[in-house]
């Protein structure tokens, strides 16, 4: 039975219930008086339930298409504006004990080299990062108890939070790491992370177990309730994710949406983000493996439908895609991204864009300094910011104020002075003139007339060397 506030993954993801809504929604792609109905609903920016997006994703109509594109970009900027978030991951270790069929790092792949960074080279890893320009990192690392145990993890983020490069440092540090239980939430929000990300994988249970036989993943339930178990233990930034391609698409949809329901229903607060990865190819993984994988059209619009269902939810795309891709998507709704990334453990201490360590092949190979000047040639704000998880604006205290509409008081101010920091710190002459400009235009975005004035007076103490003003 369908229940969003049960605790248990087969009932707050409801197979029955996906197939209902599933079935609903061709019964009603057709229907214009409903179509219109969702879409004045969307519009008001509260959000849509799996039901009602499951309908948008259904109907086909070119024009109902491009209202919901139109819809994804116009509260994209009601909630983020024009800024893009950037970060990069960090890969700690691909020692795994897990047999998933479409990973590369799965326990039976013999060709792939295994590697674990030590407390010293992830210094070096981070002092790179630093030197890129980044703040804002994801941590990485395959499941092993015995080679990648909490304490590991626990270690290699107090080694990041320490390093300090050219007076500069990593501000935010989001965990990617395997399910686990509530006493190991309590240590890592202990350790001061920011966002706890999981992705399901595939929310079709069957699909899930066939492409997970061995390992500790392998059980669907402790893998789907990871989430409430990291809200009791105090993580109360979460993201969610799906990897696309590797069952059907309008079933991971429409159970994403549920999760995201069922998070809201329990705990009072939705994920934090979203992550929309696509099945790529990697080691000996190959995408013609997968007969669900997304070709580009329906993936826009899945993305779309997403930002107009859950409007607060910041929505992330990697360097798996493409640059064009990538282009595409910031007109969709997504609102953070990852630039200059390698995928490999100790990546950004070597040469080698990519080496046989690689989770996946990188797609948009741009440097972090491209990316930005990518960004700014585009009208786009690249922000660094790390403020709201290191003032406390975590959880239903930051939903709070997305939803009203009052974290844009603080976004574009921090995104600014972040932005201002980097074109002092590391950008090339370019990026640096793009930069300058886009913040002139920008300034009058802020509606506040005295927190203008404050980011103006900062911004030039930010030019004659002082860091990390917040507000």
């Amino acid at each position: 039975m369908y229940n969003p506030l049960s605790h248990k993954a087969e009932e707050f993801i409801c197979h029955e219930e996906v197939l209902e809504t599933l079935e609903e929604a061709h019964l009603q792609s057709g229907n214009a008086s409903r179509i219109k109905e969702i879409l004045e609903k969307a519009a008001r920016c509260k959000g849509l339930s799996h039901r009602e997006a499951a309908v948008l994703m259904e109907c086909s109509d070119p024009a109902v298409e491009q209202k919901v594109f139109a819809l994804a970009e116009e509260i994209k900027h009601r909630f983020y504006g024009n800024r893009i978030v950037l970060f990069a991951p960090l890969y700690l270790s691909n020692y795994c004990i897990n047999g998933c069929v479409y990973c590369p790092y799965h326990a039976k792949n013999r060709t792939i080299p295994r590697r674990k960074l030590s407390q010293e080279e992830i210094a070096g890893e981070v002092q790179a990062l630093i030197r890129m320009g980044h703040k804002r990192l994801a941590v990485e690392a395959g499941e092993d108890p015995v080679r990648n145990p909490l304490e590991y993890i626990l270690d290699s983020i107090r080694t990041i939070y320490s390093v300090r490069e050219g007076g500069n440092s990593i501000r935010r540090v989001n965990v990617n790491i395997a399910a686990t239980d509530v006493e190991s939430y309590r240590k890592l929000k202990a350790a001061g992370i920011g966002t706890y990300i999981l992705f399901q994988e595939t929310y079709n249970k069957e699909q899930y177990e066939r492409l997970h036989p061995t390992g500790p993943k392998s059980n669907y339930a402790w893998h789907t309730e990871a989430m409430d178990r990291a809200q009791e233990g105090g993580c109360d930034d979460v993201g969610v994710g799906v990897l696309f391609g590797l069952s059907g698409y309008k079933y991971e949809l429409t159970a994403l949406l549920m999760h995201a329901e069922h998070l809201e229903a329990r705990f009072g607060v939705g994920p934090h983000t979203i992550s929309v990865p696509r099945i790529c190819p990697a080691d000996d993984i190959s995408v013609e493996d997968f007969k669900d994988a997304l070709p580009d059209e329906i993936f826009r619009k899945l993305v779309a439908v997403l930002r107009v269902a859950v409007p607060y939810t910041g929505m992330i795309i990697s360097t798996r895609e493409s640059a064009r891709m990538r282009e595409q998507l910031l007109h969709c709704g997504i609102s953070q991204i990852s630039g200059g990334s390698r995928t490999s453990v100790g990546g950004y201490t070597t040469a080698e864009r990519h080496d046989e360590t690689a989770q996946f092949d990188v797609s948009d190979t741009r440097s972090l300094d491209e990316v930005v000047r990518w960004l700014l040639e585009n009208d786009h704000i690249p922000s660094f910011c790390t403020a709201c998880y290191r003032e406390g604006r975590t959880g239903d205290r930051f939903m709070s104020l997305c939803k009203s509409g009052k974290i844009s008081l603080c976004c574009t101010p921090n995104a600014l002075m972040t932005l201002k920091e980097y074109l002092m710190d590391y950008a090339s002459e370019q990026t640096r003139e793009a930069g300058e400009r886009l913040i002139a235009r920008s300034l009058g975005d802020i509606p506040e007339g005295r927190v203008r004035e404050v980011t103006l007076e900062r911004l030039s103490r930010i030019a004659a060397g002082e860091r990390d003003f917040r507000f």
